[in-house]
């Protein structure tokens, strides 16, 4: 007589953080088809994510978190840091529209464990969570090549040009444009113009920000 079929393995908890209420939707439910995945926590913010964790108290009640990297308020790079600092057994997937350097390499240094594009197909999403879930990494094929790059000519991964680094490392000591043109021989017009440049690349709303994210990336 055969052996009775082995007990089902429990579901991974997952805990989504996405503002965007139609794609939040459309994840959970392509997440809960999978047997051995489930959604069981849904957050709006990366504080709303950390009141929820908080409120579990010391067991989180979710294995692996999904966070979308263009939150609004606390960004999911700040998010992913907190909980990898509060939290350490919960691991991270990053989701991101872009493929830019400067996110992928702030998004690893958060503490992410698997990096994914959602225009990729959603088998690659699963691969990220069930990966990040038994403790391996993974970063989107796209998004590889950023890193690997990286590792065979090492520092020329910055979107900056030593230029805007000049400019970036003075930004971050907390100089305005003045100074700044002053201390390179600039006219202040044209340090304004290396300032959006600066933000553009690193998508940063603002000088702190733009500073935090190259801290974060290594690119300073």
């Amino acid at each position: 007589m055969p052996d009775p079929d082995p007990t089902p393995a429990i579901p991974r908890r997952l805990l989504l953080v996405e503002d965007h209420a139609f794609t939040r939707d459309g994840l959970r439910a392509t997440l809960n088809l999978e047997p051995d995945l489930r959604v069981t926590a849904e957050a709006r913010s990366g504080e709303e994510a950390l009141e929820r964790l908080h409120a579990a108290g010391q067991d989180p009640l979710v294995d692996v978190a999904v966070i979308d990297i263009g939150l609004p308020g606390m960004d999911g790079i700040q998010t992913a840091a907190e909980i990898r600092r509060r939290w350490p057994p919960v691991r991270i997937v990053m989701l991101t529209a872009h493929d830019l350097q400067a996110e992928v390499f702030a998004a690893l240094a958060s503490g992410a464990d698997a990096y994914c594009l959602k225009s990729a197909q959603p088998e690659l999403l699963l691969l990220a969570i069930r990966a990040a879930a038994a403790g391996s990494a993974y970063l989107d094929p796209q998004v590889a090549r950023h890193v690997l790059g990286a590792v065979r000519a090492p520092g020329t991964h910055s979107p900056l040009t030593p230029r805007e680094t000049e400019v970036l490392r003075l930004m971050a000591d907390g100089n305005g444009n003045r100074e700044i043109a002053a201390a390179l021989t600039l006219s202040v017009s044209t340090v304004k113009l290396h300032v959006q440049e600066i933000l553009r690349k690193l998508q940063a709303s603002d000088r702190t920000q733009a500073a935090v994210k190259a801290l974060r990336a290594g690119l300073l």
